[in-house]
Parts: C-alpha cells; structure tokens; sequence
C-alpha cells in the first residue's frame, strides 16, 4: 500500500501535487474561523445560580435559600460539585458539571430543578437568576464612564440605561455587569410622629403606593370604522405622583403620603465601589464574553461599538477604557509567532548545512506551512481555539522529520543515478525508507493520543495541543508520502549534481572510526549509558514538582482582606488612598483599579472587606533599567502593610479568576476544613494557620474570616406579640421595611425604572437606643415601641458561610515561593499531622495547583505506560520482531536522561508540561533508532561482508538522517526553550525536556544502539 502511495505521487505527480494545492485551500479557509484567544478556556462546565435574598442575614440565607438549592442540584445528572457561599443579602451556588456536558443542556437542568423548588424559597426572597453565560476569560474588556459635572448617581444611570444595552447587542458579548457609583432610587421617608398623629402603620403605607401604581387594558373599542385599544394608565412617573397618593380617610379627610412622609431621590444600598488612581471614586463596566467567543474579534467588535457610543453620549461624558485582553492575545501570539518563525529558520539552516543541496532544502521547508494548515483543518473539525497552548507545542523540526528522512534518501541515490533514470530512481529511494518513515512518524503521533485522554485543567490545556500536534504530524506523514516525491519528481527530473557536503563528510570518517573503536567494547559503552540513566534518576527524584509555571499576563492583583466588621466606606478609602501612592511612587504602573466589595450582578461574591486592586502596568519598555513585574510587586509591597490587619496577595486578574471559578480558591494552595460548626472550623483554621507560617517556602497565607461579624439580633417575643395582638408578620414587617426598607413599586421614567422604598429616617434607625424605640402599629391604631414585643441583642456572627458538597467549610490559603508544590505540601501535612489539633468529625482536603498537579501526574502513570504499549506495538508491526523493538525502546531511557538534566541544570521542576515533554519525546527518539536499524537490516539481505562492517557501515550511512532529524526536532524547540515573552513560562519545560533528551538520545543512538545491535546479533547466529 505505501509502495503504491509513492509510485502513485511520482507517476501522477500533478494529480498529487493538486490534492495538495486542496489541502492548502482548506487550511487557509479554516484559519480564517478558528477563534484566536490568549490562553485555553480552563473553566469547568459549571452553572452560577444567584439569588438576591434582600435583608436576610448569612445564617437565614444558608438555610432557607442556599441549602434548599444545593440539595435540588445534587439529583442532576453529570453534576461532579456542589458549592455555595451565603453572605448578607445574597445566595450564590456553583453548580459544576462534568467536563463533557454542554453548557446550554446543564443551564436547561439547573433551570429546570429551580422551578420546581420556587415554592421552597421565601416569598420576599427574589427568584433565583442563572449567571452569565461567561467564563474565567470572559471579562475582556472593562471601562470607565467619565463625565464633568456629572454625579456618581448621574453616570451609573447613563451606564446602566445608555451605555449597557447597546454594547449587549456586540455579537460574542453576553453581560454588561455596571460597578461602582450609586443606582437611584425614590426614597419615601416616613415620619414617625405623623404616623402615630393619622394613625398609619407601614403596611398601609406600602400597600397604598402598591395600588396606586399600575396599568390595564379594556380590550378594544370600534367608533367611525376605526379600532380604538382601551388603555388604563395609572403607573406613577414622577415624585409629586407618589406625594399625592391617598393612604386612609381620616375623618372623612384624605390622607396622603405628603402628610406622613418626605419623598426625595436617593440611593440603593450597595455592596461594593470602585476607585481609581486614588482620585475617588468612579463608575465602570465590565464586558462580558460569551463562553467560547473569539476574544480578538469581540474585543475589535466592542471597540467599535464604543466609538458610536461615545458620539452619541451627553455632552462632557464619554467611555475610556482602562483594561482588555487584547494586549495578552497579541503579546501571546507575538511569542507563538517569534517561536515558530524563528525555529523554522533553524530549521532551514540545518537543511542547507547538511542536505548541501538547496532545492531539497526548500521542498523540506514547504512541509512547515503546508502541515501547519492541515493542523488548522483539524483544529476547525475539533472546534478549538487558536491560543498558546494549542500553538505553542508545535516544532518545525518534529513536522519535518518524515521529509527529511525522504530527501536525504533520495538525493542520496540520485547523485550517483544517471539522468534519465531520475525518475525510477526517485521511486526507488522512496520506496526504501517509506516504511520507517510511515512507522516512525506514525508513533510521534500516536504518543501523543494517550495525552487526549487527560481530564480537568490539564485536559483543558494539554488536550488542544495534542491534538493539534498530532493533526500537525499526520499533515506531515501525508505529506512525506505524497507532497515530496512528487516535487522531487518535478524538481530533480533532470538528476542531482555530485556536490561535496564539506560538514557530512568530515564527520562520517570521524564517526566510524569512534565507533569502530567502541562497537567492541560493549561493557564500557553500556556502563557509561548506564551511570548516566542512574545519575539522571538521582536527579529526577530531587527535581521537585509543580503543576505549571505561572504564566506572566502583565497585570498585577492585589487580594486584600480586611476585618469582617469594616465598613464599605472605610474599606473604599484605604483602596483608594494605595491607589493614589502608587501612581505617585511608582512610574511603571500605568492605573490602579481597586475594586471593593460585589458588583450588582454578584457574579464576584466578595464581601465589602475584600478588596481586588487591578494594577495595570506600561509597556516594559517604558519601565526604568533593571525593574522587573517582581520588583513592581515587591515596591508595592510597603505601601499594604501601612493598614492594620490587612491580609495580603499577589496574583494577576486572569489566574484570579481561574482559581475562583475552577475551585472558588484564590491562592496556590488550599487547605480546605470541612465540618459543621463555624466557630469550631475557625479553630482548626487558626492553628494550622500557625503551622503555615513557620513551614519554609511560605510567601504569603490567610485564613478566611467566616466569624467576627457585628450583628444586631432583634429576637421577637412571642408572648408578648400576643398579648398585643399582633402577629409575628407584623413585627417583621416593620424591622424589614422601617429598619432596612422596603420596595414598595417601581417609578417609570419612559424605558427607565428605578425602585420606590419606604422607610424610617436614619437618624431614629442609625443607632441601638434608637432602634429600640421604633413605633409597631397596633391595630387599634396606637403604637408600641419595638423593644415591647423584642429582645434586641448585639453579637458577632459569620459574615459567610461556604459549603461544599453538603458541608460547611473553611479555607486557609497559601502562596509559596523558592520552593516545588509537591515538596511543600508533603511537608505541610506532615506538620498538620503533629501539630494541628483537628477535632474527630472535621477533615482536611488540598486544593488549588496542587489539587490539579497530584490528578495529573496520577493520570500520567498511565499515560507514559500507554505510550511505550503503542510504541512496543508499531515496532513490532514494523520489523516483525520484537527483539529490534526492544533494541529500539533501550534508547528511552537515554533520552530521558537527557531531559532530566537539562531541566535541572536550568532549574526547573517537573511539571506537568515537562512531563508531556518526555512523551513528545519518545516518538523522536524511536523514528531515529527506525532509521537506523531498518537500513542496516537492509544491508544485511544482500550483503556477504561480515557483520560488524554491515553494522559500522550502515550507522555511517545514516549519519546524516539521524543528525538531521535530531537537530531539527531540537532546534525547532530552541526559540520556545529560551523565549522570555509572554506565555513562555509554560512552553519552556516542554522545550527543554525535549532538547536535552534529543542530545543524549541521538548520541547513544549512534553508539549504544549498533554496540546492543551487534551483540544480540552475534548471539543470535551463535544460538
């Protein structure tokens, strides 16, 4: 069959030469559509389902909205995790599925289940909402609205009415979510005294604005053959509506809302702000992108969209944009493009060097585009994305090797063929090498199946490259078979002219006579390779281990923690005084965002202590000699421990949100505390907290504060409510809507809607005293002060409460430095082990990296024996014996040595991209130790010379293959290996893992091999 393939690509090479041309035409057409984004999409298949449960304090929102939800997503099929957070107002649960699911099918699921829990929730709780159809990666474009003379109140309503409904119909945008500033609303300020002089409760004034407040319809009218649509109007538009609305008859005498209270335009309560550059505060939005989007073409897209926006905007407002991805997206594929294009280079040197013919160089060199768009047809087929890991793996001289393998041989028989013989002899030459090359590139690409079948983060990263490589190789095989003896038919028609490669022969008389020398010595040849492979396990097992190096996104964020019981306010002041310093103080940084508190979309549920300061930094061009993103962090640094108990991390926007959404974990490192009892998780907490601390390779940590925060119990007497004649309701009732305030309706301003509350004045609800004394109608219209029928208690309580799977739970993040995860966390469980107190019924789990790292190395236990079953199994098919692939599979572990030293000379750890750096690996390996023993055994068939000159002159015969397939693989891999632009901290162990075996591997291919060669022969015959 292979046979047929070549004489087919020579005989017919037009034909062949056309299917080509096809193939290209495909590839161009389906790099046009593929999406091109930074990084791959890590975020699982999950569903964010978020509840606003008005006043409801963290206990009440736990109980009566969380753990209902929680326990009817449990029953869904394919859910893998559970997990909710409860805090003050706000229900937020994390349904994650299994990665396979689709995203709209597990939406259908978790709406469906909500419905059928409505009548579970509380009445006054609002219906449960499903988040944005968005990911970790989804916030890629985030602005300010600015304006002179305008208020905060002011821009948040041009944000919320103008801005964001426009840019939501940006093709790929899912959610515009509005930050910062103050949503208004129409207050009605309710006077206690005119409510005890008329005799008014707050339930009547509440129901009085709800029945003056609506529309209907009375169907039709026909007059003078004309259809009139009857129209009731009764909605309130404007405050004097309110002002006037009739709330009792008094002695026959209206009552209205003006007589008993003050309206005026006010504000929401909020649960967060955003500053900026320390001038106070700002109103911004955020841009969402739909899961799966292309970022480049969203982000081009919303810039246009603003640009029509801000012409149409009031006068003295406009949109300026302060972050977006499109920096990360265009220096990542800047590193991808510096690596391809520069490993293509090398790789073309290598051919020029020692192909010594240039024609042959270039037929070899337009394999590199053409596999390229045969990968990006498959890419389209397997729906990815463009983006640093799908592109990132790719090597030039991995694609090449096939070709090479095929030139050489058949500039090798054409040199010494006469020119009417080219064509046969092209033929021939193929024919010669097509099955070791069938074979060898065969198992590059099948080892590369094995890493398909990773799960979690890694799958989500690793698997797009692998197939993209693989698709890469199969273009690449297709290729050798039929694209090169076709051009070589066409270009070599007329033959070879004899030129002497100067390189390739000074070295095949160096190398026979080395191994000429050697290939008797078998003992010392094997003990040398032996020590080696010992010293490289010595090395490995003191490597350490990590799951990836951190990806640089030139964005710095500060987490920062403060006391439960701080203030919004005071919170947004100390964010705002560390943006202002750092602007002042340190040139590098071009804005400082701190952003504190949850936007009103509460898909970021932190609390009114924490805040996120974005760091947005200058080109590094503009930075000052020496400074590096390290040192920035570490000027920073001074200015957050000026606040008293601040609780501090360094991470970047992007790996924030990854961590939050993957594992609701914001650091390297989580202890995660399961148990019932809160106070009894803080405990446990603190003292492993303690441990942390004194644990080298600790950078930074924090345990997260559920208890300490002020809470203000009002328990209602029952007896007491009773003897009144009141029920509980009506106490409620007045705590929710006098104290906190109640909506009552909604003012209509044309499409424009803004909330009515009623509530007391904040003078009589700001402090204890005076919330004892405020008035409870009865209902024979006197009144009774609220600490009658109530016992008001003030005490610390949680400020959130998390669960996970069924349990409450505690976390103590850790950030680590100068030191491997794996190395680490041994050490921290053994110290929690004798030192932490953990109570029986309470245990202990680890997330975060290392969560995802202990997967991943368990999986590759299976992938790397996987990998050598295939490779066993093709070696076999190939030489039908399997004594000469167990030969060819003794070059593995010298090629592993190679990529374990390498690694440890330049100071890295095994990551997971090193570990699937030693499979790429093998497959180079195998194709050259194919090469040389097929052509040997070739040799062998119609040769009478003995058989250590068959074995000494094939090995010199295949010098040249051999050299040049292992220094284009490894070339190819130089640029990856020492690039230091964005996206390259992951793409390096993988390069160096593979350069350092191919340099132990093609050596000991050369000598080791023919030496094992040899000797089994010999025995053999003696057998």
């Amino acid at each position: 069959m292979l046979h047929k393939i070549v004489e087919f690509s020579v005989r017919q090479k037009y034909v062949a030469l056309s299917l080509v041309l096809l193939m290209a035409v495909g590839g161009v057409f389906s790099l046009l559509q593929i999406p091109i984004n930074s990084l791959p999409d890590v975020t699982p298949i999950q569903v964010l389902v978020i509840t606003k449960a008005g006043r409801y304090s963290p206990y009440d929102v736990e109980k009566l909205v969380s753990y209902p939800i929680e326990t009817a997503m449990n029953g869904l099929p394919d859910v893998k995790e559970v997990r909710s957070i409860s805090q003050f107002g706000l229900s937020a649960v994390t349904v994650e599925f299994q990665e396979n699911t689709d995203i709209y099918f597990a939406r259908q699921m978790v709406s469906q289940r909500l419905q059928s829990i409505t009548d579970e929730l509380p009445m006054d709780v609002s219906s449960p909402q499903l988040g944005p159809i968005s990911t970790a990666l989804g916030e890629i474009y985030q602005y300010e609205v600015k304006g002179e003379n305008y208020s905060l109140t002011e821009l948040r309503e041009i944000q919320d009415w103008l801005i964001a409904p426009q840019l939501k119909i940006v093709k790929g945008v899912t959610e515009i979510n509005s930050f910062g500033g103050f949503v208004k609303q129409y207050e009605v300020i309710l006077q206690p005294g005119k409510l005890r002089t008329f005799e008014v409760g707050v339930k009547e004034v509440i129901d009085a604005i709800a029945s003056n407040n609506s529309v209907s319809g009375g169907n039709y009218l026909e007059h003078n053959r004309e259809q009139y649509i009857i129209r009731g109007f009764g909605q309130i538009s404007k405050k004097e509506d309110i002002l006037n609305i009739v709330v009792t008859n008094l002695d026959n005498k209206p009552v209205f809302i003006k007589d008993l209270a003050d309206v005026e335009l006010g504000t929401q309560i909020r649960q967060g702000g955003v500053t900026r550059d320390g001038k106070g505060e700002v109103v911004t939005g955020i841009v969402m992108m739909l899961r799966g989007g292309n970022g480049r073409e969203v982000i081009s897209a919303v810039e246009d969209k603003i640009e029509t926006v801000n012409k149409n905007l009031p006068e003295g407002v406009h949109i300026e944009k302060f972050y977006d991805q499109s920096d990360l997206i265009k220096r990542t594929t800047g590193t991808i493009s510096t690596n391809l294009m520069e490993g293509g280079f090398l790789v073309i040197v290598v051919l020029l060097l020692l192909l010594g013919e240039i024609s042959g160089a270039i037929i070899v060199a337009l394999v590199i585009p053409l596999s390229m768009l045969f990968a990006f047809i498959g890419m389209r087929e397997f729906g990815l994305a463009a983006n640093l890991m799908s592109l990132g793996a790719i090597d030039f001289g991995m694609v090449v090797d096939g070709s090479v393998v095929m030139v050489e041989n058949i500039i090798h028989r054409l040199r010494d063929s006469k020119k009417e013989e080219s064509e046969q002899e092209i033929i021939v030459a193929a024919k010669q090498v097509v099955r070791p090359i069938f074979f060898g590139v065969f198992i590059i690409l099948m080892v590369y199946v094995p890493i398909m079948t990773f799960s979690g983060m890694e799958g989500i990263l690793f698997r797009p490259m692998a197939i993209t490589v693989a698709a890469a190789v199969l273009g690449s095989l297709v290729l050798a078979l039929v694209f090169i003896p076709a051009m070589s038919a066409l270009i070599f028609k007329s033959g070879v002219k004899p030129r002497k490669n100067w390189l390739v022969t000074w070295l095949q008389p160096i190398y026979k006579r080395f191994l000429e020398w050697h290939i008797e010595r078998r003992a010392m040849v094997l003990s040398v390779a032996l020590l080696l492979f010992a010293l490289s396990l010595l090395v490995m097992m003191r490597l350490g281990s990590e799951f990836l190096p951190e990806l640089d996104e030139g964005s710095i964020l500060v987490e920062q923690v403060r006391m439960p019981s701080v203030t919004l306010e005071e919170s947004i002041e100390n964010a705002n005084w560390l943006g202002g310093q750092l602007m002042k103080n340190i040139p590098e940084i071009k804005t400082v965002v701190p952003k504190t508190g949850r936007s009103d979309l509460a898909n970021d549920w932190m609390g009114v202590h924490q805040t996120d300061v974005w760091v947005v930094l200058k080109d590094p061009g503009e930075w000052r000699d020496g400074m590096t993103k390290e040192k920035i962090a570490e000027a920073i640094e001074p200015y957050l421990q000026t606040e008293p108990g601040l609780a501090y991390n360094f991470t970047q926007p992007i790996a924030m949100r990854v961590d939050e959404l993957t594992s609701g974990v914001k650091s390297d490192l989580a202890v995660k505390i399961y148990g019932e009892d809160l106070d009894e998780l803080n405990r446990i907490g603190e003292s492993i907290s303690r441990v942390t601390s004194t644990l080298p390779g600790t950078d930074n940590y924090f345990v997260e504060q559920p208890i300490g925060q002020p809470y203000l119990t009002i328990s209602i007497d029952r007896e007491a409510v009773a003897s009144f004649g009141l029920n509980v309701d009506d106490v409620q009732q007045v705590i929710e809507a006098g104290i906190g305030g109640q909506i009552a309706g909604q003012v209509y301003e044309g499409q424009r809607r803004f909330d009515i509350q009623v509530r007391y004045p904040e003078d009589i609800r700001s402090r204890l005293e005076q919330i004892q004394e405020i008035p409870v109608h009865l209902s024979n219209g006197q009144f009774i002060p609220l600490k009658r029928v109530s016992n008001i208690v003030a005490q610390e309580g949680p400020r959130e409460i998390q669960r996970e799977n069924g349990w409450r739970r505690l976390i103590v993040g850790i950030n680590i430095k100068n030191t491997d995860i794996g190395t680490y966390v041994a050490s921290l469980q053994q110290a929690i082990d004798e030192q932490a107190n953990v109570t029986p019924g309470y245990f202990i789990e680890y997330g975060g990296a290392f969560e995802n790292q202990k997967r991943a190395m368990n999986h590759l236990l299976l992938v790397v024996p996987l990998s050598l079953f295939i490779i066993i199994g093709l070696l076999y098919l190939n030489f039908g014996s399997m004594r000469y692939a167990m030969i060819i599979l003794l070059n593995l572990p010298f090629a592993l040595s190679g990529g374990v030293f390498l690694l440890w000379i330049r100071g890295m750890y095994l990551s997971v991209s090193a570990s699937i750096g030693f499979v790429a690996l093998f497959g180079v390996a195998v194709l050259n130790g194919i090469v040389l023993l097929d052509h040997i055994n070739e040799l062998r068939k119609d040769n009478k010379k003995s058989l250590k000159r068959m074995v000494v002159e094939g090995s010199v015969d295949r010098l040249r293959p051999v050299l040049m397939t292992a220094l284009v693989a490894s070339l190819g891999f130089i640029p990856m290996a020492f690039n230091t632009g964005p996206g390259s901290e992951v793409q390096r162990p993988l390069a160096t893992v593979v350069i350092g075996g191919l340099i132990t591997s093609t050596f000991l291919t050369l000598m080791v091999l023919p030496t094992i060669y040899l000797w089994v022969e010999k025995r053999r015959k003696k057998a």
